[in-house]
């Protein structure tokens, strides 16, 4: 037999860890990322500047904004990156607590690999404590009258305290926009509960005043101007033409040279195309438009006709804005002129162009369809303008969880305190190795109230200790009140409200991704391509001597 021949079972260049290795890569990655979220939880918690590749800012404590900016290039930090984003996809809200809880379950699981617990165990031991949370969660929660005003306002409170417009006098401006709107939206079911669609939410943003200032407009706003001076600047009764065509002539595909051998063949030609424009004007004009709308351009002898008749146009709208006008006017979205008919036009009471800031914007509005609506946020610069987009999506998002399922639970790390206080009892009637596992994940769950403590400037351990003891007395909304960095016990007689929905969506989406990754026991890695070293060849070739042996 042939020896001392190497067996390359792998390409060259590729890295291998695996065994207890690749897991304590694995979650030292996860926990590192973790780390960084953990100053954004809570009222108290603090932002994060990003800056990326192009030196566009981003200023935020958006768990998944902050995420997605920081180009994580890890494979396992990665899977944290894409549970914050399923977490913002589906509840909107919690992004930062889903981080932070699945690095403190992964943390608690390398010490239970350290006492040489199998991964297996630990994985059975998290999988049964996730489920049992998850019951507990709905014996503790207590429903609500959504109809009240009152309960939307405290959810929406207790959601935006934590962001950057949460802080200030905006806060209650922009609670009571979420909610007005929320209530605008909602469609109640046969079943007796409501449904929200968020597409009918649209926010526009545009610089100059205060947050303060911001307001909810009934209809839909476009962030376009009139195209021609010469037309009109308000329609009432607006019959509204929604176009996915352009009301232009036609460019040919392929390159066309037109041989014109006298003046007359050119003002024919000048003429037949001013003809077709002016037919295009006059189809719309037929089916009794006095608006349109175009996702495409018009040409400009198109404007000088509309103008003509009296009708108000707007060109290169968004298709997101071409939709939701279609829905909120009950236009359809035509795709040619000569497909233009008049049951094909929306209807609205009014249409017309204001001065927003230096700039003019459309507003449409008294729509057929009252359930679409525009938030036209207000403010300083983009920076906050686009912090304060993303509080009041967090905000919207978290009363149409409440909609859907009207169930709320105490703030302030209450809740995270009750789970594992019942977890450790659950554990010990579990026994075993998978005890261990079940009482590591009530201990990880605690690490959400611990955060809190320490943003707001309070011993963490004593807090965990003073939660604990007013658990066990019965008290399963004691939590954290970080404003005054004591605690409290009952958080929902201090407003700190908290849906159902967003905190089970935090400790399935957290537990999943911890799973996920003690599963993984071997982590290979192709080798990058080779383009860099034929580069580094190419510049030492440049740098070197010249042919023929002289330098």
């Amino acid at each position: 037999m042939a020896q001392g021949i190497p067996v390359l079972i792998l390409k060259e260049g590729t890295q291998r860890s695996y065994g207890r290795e690749a897991m304590r890569n694995n979650i030292l990655a996860a926990q590192v990322l973790a780390e960084m979220l953990k100053t954004s939880l809570g009222p108290r918690g603090l932002d994060k500047m990003l800056i990326d590749s192009f030196g566009d800012v981003t200023v935020t404590n958006d768990g998944a904004t902050i995420v997605k900016e920081m180009e994580v290039q890890h494979p396992a930090a990665k899977l944290l990156v894409e549970i914050a984003k399923a977490q913002d996809a589906e509840v909107g809200d919690g992004t930062t607590s889903v981080v932070v809880l699945a690095g403190a379950l992964l943390e608690k699981a390398e010490a239970l690999l350290e006492q040489n617990i199998h991964p297996s165990i630990i994985i059975e031991g998290y999988t049964k404590a996730m489920n049992k949370a998850l019951e507990i969660l709905d014996k503790i929660a207590v429903p609500v009258d959504v109809k009240n005003d009152e309960t939307l306002k405290r959810i929406a409170e207790t959601t935006i305290g934590s962001k950057y417009a949460g802080q200030g006098p905006e806060r209650m401006k922009l609670v009571d926009l979420a909610v007005n709107a929320i209530k605008i939206v909602a469609e109640s079911t046969p079943s007796g509960g409501f449904n929200v669609d968020l597409d009918n939410i649209k926010i526009e943003k545009k610089k100059g005043e205060s947050l303060t200032d911001s307001m909810l407009v009934k209809g839909i706003v476009l962030d376009k101007e009139v195209v021609h001076p010469g037309m009109p600047r308000r329609v009432e009764n607006a019959k509204i033409a929604v176009l996915d065509a352009p009301l232009e002539i036609q460019k040919p595909d392929i390159t066309t040279k037109i041989r014109v051998s006298d003046v007359d063949q050119l003002d024919s030609f000048l003429d037949e195309e001013t003809k077709i424009l002016r037919d295009m004007v006059d189809q719309i004009a037929a089916t009794g438009a006095n608006v349109v709308v175009t996702q495409k351009g018009i040409d400009d002898v198109a404007q000088h006709f509309l103008a003509k008749k009296g009708i108000l146009a707007v060109r290169r709208a968004k298709r997101s804005d071409i939709e939701k006008l279609a829905k909120a006017t009950g236009a359809r979205i035509v795709t040619s002129v000569r497909d233009l008919k008049p049951e094909s036009l929306g209807e609205a009471a009014l249409v017309e162009e204001r001065k927003v800031g230096n700039d003019k914007m459309v507003f449409i509005e008294g729509a057929k369809n009252p359930r679409s609506v525009t938030i036209l946020l207000r403010g300083a610069n983009d920076m906050l303008l686009d912090e304060a987009e993303r509080n009041l999506n967090d905000v919207l998002h978290s009363l149409r969880n409440i909609m859907r399922e009207p169930k709320i639970l105490g703030g302030g790390g209450a809740p995270e305190v009750e789970i594992a206080m019942q977890l450790r009892d659950y554990a010990a009637t579990i026994g075993g190795k998978e005890q261990l596992a079940i009482e590591a994940f009530a201990d990880a769950l605690e690490t959400i109230p611990s955060v809190l403590a320490e943003s707001a400037g309070a011993d963490p351990l004593d807090t965990v200790m003073q939660l604990r003891s007013m658990h066990s007395k019965g008290l399963k909304f004691a939590g954290v009140d970080v404003l005054n960095s004591k605690t409290a016990e009952d958080m929902l007689k201090l407003n700190v409200y908290e849906p159902l929905l967003v905190k089970k969506q935090v400790i399935k989406g957290a537990s999943e991704a911890a799973i996920a990754l003690l599963k993984i026991d071997d982590l290979i890695a192709a080798a990058p391509p080779k383009e860099e070293k034929k580069k580094e060849g190419e510049e030492g070739k440049e740098s070197g001597a010249s042919p023929g042996g002289s330098p």
